[in-house]
């Protein structure tokens, strides 16, 4: 059984950093693509970054580019996402993605297991 659980969320000011964790369980990690997307109150689900299953291709939403990055772990089956520079528009339901056909796409048709998200509230 496939599981993607994220971590990381929480309540920081406005400036802050924080660093989103997603572990997969139950599939090789190693030839799998990531993305995380987020969802804030009253919105559509959106693309925030995603990765390639070899790391070599990332992918930015502009709303995140400059101030987010997106990496992975293939030994620990984590990938991750750094939040620099946070503003109150970036508070969201964050959720990772898993893509088993190992390409990074915006898309978020293209993943095939989702986790449960992150919470992460950015205060003014």
């Amino acid at each position: 059984q496939v599981q993607l659980v994220e971590s990381g969320g929480g309540l920081v000011q406005t400036g802050g950093s924080l660093r989103l964790s997603c572990v997969v369980s139950g599939r090789t990690f190693s030839i799998t693509a990531m993305g995380w997307f987020r969802q804030a109150p009253g919105k559509e689900r959106e693309f925030v970054a995603a990765i390639s299953w070899d790391g070599r291709t990332t992918y930015y939403a502009d709303s995140v580019k400059g101030r987010t990055t997106i990496s992975r772990d293939n030994a620990k089956n984590t990938a991750y996402l750094q939040m620099n520079s946070l503003k109150p528009e970036d508070t969201a339901v964050y959720y990772c993605a898993a893509n088993f056909r190992g390409i990074a796409s915006r898309a978020p048709y293209e993943y095939d297991y989702w986790g449960q998200g992150t919470h992460v509230t950015i205060s003014s």
